[in-house]
Protein backbone atom coordinates (compact mmCIF):
# COMPACT_ATOMS: atom_id res chain seq x y z
CA UNK A 1 0.00 0.00 0.00
CA UNK A 2 1.51 3.31 -0.70
CA UNK A 3 2.40 5.81 1.92
CA UNK A 4 0.80 9.40 2.48
CA UNK A 5 3.32 11.45 1.43
CA UNK A 6 1.38 14.58 2.55
CA UNK A 7 -1.30 17.05 0.47
CA UNK A 8 1.29 18.68 -2.07
CA UNK A 9 1.15 15.04 -4.02
CA UNK A 10 -1.60 13.94 -5.52
CA UNK A 11 -1.03 10.46 -6.64
CA UNK A 12 1.14 8.98 -3.39
CA UNK A 13 1.18 5.28 -5.12
CA UNK A 14 2.82 6.52 -8.73
CA UNK A 15 5.10 9.17 -6.37
CA UNK A 16 6.55 5.82 -5.14
CA UNK A 17 6.96 4.10 -8.20
CA UNK A 18 8.95 6.90 -9.43
CA UNK A 19 11.18 7.43 -6.56
CA UNK A 20 11.88 3.66 -6.56
CA UNK A 21 13.35 4.16 -10.22
CA UNK A 22 15.63 6.37 -8.56
CA UNK A 23 13.70 9.82 -9.67
CA UNK A 24 14.84 12.80 -7.64
CA UNK A 25 11.52 13.73 -5.23
CA UNK A 26 11.02 17.27 -6.97
CA UNK A 27 11.13 15.39 -10.38
CA UNK A 28 8.64 12.36 -9.22
CA UNK A 29 6.29 15.11 -7.34
CA UNK A 30 5.90 16.71 -10.22
CA UNK A 31 5.01 13.89 -12.42
CA UNK A 32 2.90 12.47 -9.91
CA UNK A 33 1.02 15.53 -9.25
CA UNK A 34 0.27 16.07 -13.31
CA UNK A 35 -3.49 15.58 -14.34
CA UNK A 36 -3.80 12.28 -16.27
CA UNK A 37 -0.50 11.27 -16.00
CA UNK A 38 -0.92 7.33 -15.29
CA UNK A 39 -3.19 7.01 -18.17
CA UNK A 40 -2.50 5.51 -21.13
CA UNK A 41 -4.02 6.42 -24.71
CA UNK A 42 -3.40 9.94 -25.00
CA UNK A 43 -3.37 11.54 -28.24
CA UNK A 44 -0.01 13.12 -28.90
CA UNK A 45 1.22 12.17 -32.25
CA UNK A 46 4.52 9.88 -32.16
CA UNK A 47 7.96 11.55 -31.54
CA UNK A 48 9.14 10.58 -35.08
CA UNK A 49 6.39 12.86 -36.75
CA UNK A 50 6.75 15.81 -34.40
CA UNK A 51 9.20 18.71 -35.62
CA UNK A 52 12.76 19.33 -34.13
CA UNK A 53 10.92 22.11 -32.58
CA UNK A 54 8.21 20.89 -30.79
CA UNK A 55 10.96 17.87 -29.50
CA UNK A 56 12.46 20.90 -27.93
CA UNK A 57 9.81 22.76 -26.38
CA UNK A 58 8.61 19.71 -24.97
CA UNK A 59 12.58 18.54 -23.69
CA UNK A 60 12.46 22.05 -22.36
CA UNK A 61 9.23 21.64 -20.51
CA UNK A 62 10.21 18.75 -18.92
CA UNK A 63 13.82 19.83 -17.68
CA UNK A 64 16.13 17.72 -20.31
CA UNK A 65 19.59 19.08 -19.79
CA UNK A 66 21.84 19.90 -22.88
CA UNK A 67 18.68 19.78 -25.39
CA UNK A 68 20.36 22.80 -27.13
CA UNK A 69 23.35 20.78 -29.10
CA UNK A 70 20.87 17.85 -29.32
CA UNK A 71 19.55 16.48 -33.09
CA UNK A 72 16.25 15.53 -33.54
CA UNK A 73 16.79 11.74 -32.91
CA UNK A 74 18.55 12.45 -29.70
CA UNK A 75 16.01 14.45 -28.86
CA UNK A 76 13.52 11.71 -29.07
CA UNK A 77 16.02 9.27 -27.12
CA UNK A 78 16.42 11.95 -24.47
CA UNK A 79 12.15 12.40 -24.22
CA UNK A 80 11.76 8.40 -24.40
CA UNK A 81 14.00 8.33 -21.72
CA UNK A 82 11.74 10.54 -18.75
Amino acid sequence: MAKHHGSSIMNNEQYEALRDKGMSKEKAARIANTPDSGTKGGHASKYEKRTKKELYDQAKKIGIEGRSKMNKQQLIAALREE
